[in-house]
């Protein structure tokens, strides 16, 4: 009786493994699925660029006129943090570009939303203005402070994308 018991324990195992195979491969034909789509989830970022330039004690920079394939994927405005401006993207080359303002003491915001790059000592005009050239392990930077803030373009991208995305900056402050 025992032997004939643990065939029935090994028997009901596999029999239940396959019911949830059968499950699983009904779910997997049934449920919509594309491998085809982006995984990247694109951010309208209109409202909150109405809502940081209404807030904001100084110009607030968005992107006019970047070419195809940019696209956004973060956004935020915080007031209690130094007014803290941030907007990021996806390059067409699939690498990330971020705008970062701030009140904050340069000294100690341009390392944090860096990744810790620092200071290499080289400018680089962009549209008629000069911005200092931050490298870094995990981030490079363009960065200029102009009327009470801190501008900072960093990213993984090259600097010619970084270049490409301090161009395109335009000032705005909502009345």
């Amino acid at each position: 009786m025992a032997g004939m018991r643990g065939r029935q324990t090994v028997r009901g195992m596999f029999q239940s493994l396959a019911a949830i195979m059968v499950a699983a491969g009904v779910m997997y034909l049934f449920i919509p699925h594309d491998e085809d789509a982006d995984p990247v989830k694109v951010k309208d970022y209109r409202i909150e660029l109405l809502t940081a330039q209404r807030a904001a004690p100084y110009p607030v920079l968005a992107p006019e006129g970047l070419g195809e394939g940019w696209k956004a994927t973060v956004v935020s405005y915080k007031r209690e943090n130094a007014n803290a401006w941030h907007l990021g993207f996806l390059s067409p080359d699939t690498q990330y570009v971020a705008i970062h303002q701030s009140t904050a003491e340069p000294k100690e915001y341009v390392p944090d939303v860096t990744q810790q790059a620092e200071n290499s000592g080289k400018t680089q005009t962009v549209a008629g203005q000069v911005w200092q050239r931050w490298e870094g392990p995990k981030y490079d930077a363009l960065v200029r402070t102009e009327g009470g803030a801190t501008t900072v373009v960093t990213g993984t991208a090259s600097f010619e994308r970084l270049a490409e995305m301090a161009a395109s900056l335009k000032a705005r402050k909502a009345t």
